[in-house]
């Protein structure tokens, strides 16, 4: 079994900067590849982000290139993601997600495991 627990969210004024950060336990971290999703009030769940297992090869939903970075430590058994010029649209409950292949992919169907959520709020 795989423990995925978010935290970092928070309220954030438009612009700002948040590092959200995924913290796993049970399998080792090393092991899978990680996805960041998000999900809105009444829309679906979107892939964000996500990280191959190695680190590697990463990828981004298009709204997020340029001011979004994930990266992870396995060292730590921890993945992150660092969300920069942050817009209101930006508002969501974000989902860390691990999947045991070395590679990442951008559907939520494809994943193993996922966190509990974070809360991201971005005032205007």
């Amino acid at each position: 079994q795989v423990q995925l627990v978010e935290s970092g969210g928070g309220l954030v004024q438009a612009g700002g900067s948040l590092r959200l950060s995924c913290a796993a336990s049970g399998r080792p971290f090393s092991m899978y590849a990680m996805g960041w999703f998000r999900q809105a009030p009444g829309k679906e769940r979107e892939f964000v982000a996500a990280i191959s297992r190695s680190g590697g090869s990463t990828a981004y939903t298009d709204s997020a290139k340029g001011r979004f970075t994930i990266s992870r430590d396995n060292a730590k058994n921890t993945g992150y993601l660092q969300m920069n010029i942050l817009k209101p649209e930006d508002t969501a409950v974000y989902y860390c997600a691990g999947r045991f292949t070395a590679s990442y992919d951008y559907t939520s169907r494809a994943y193993d495991y996922w966190g509990q959520g974070t809360q991201v709020t971005v005032s205007s």
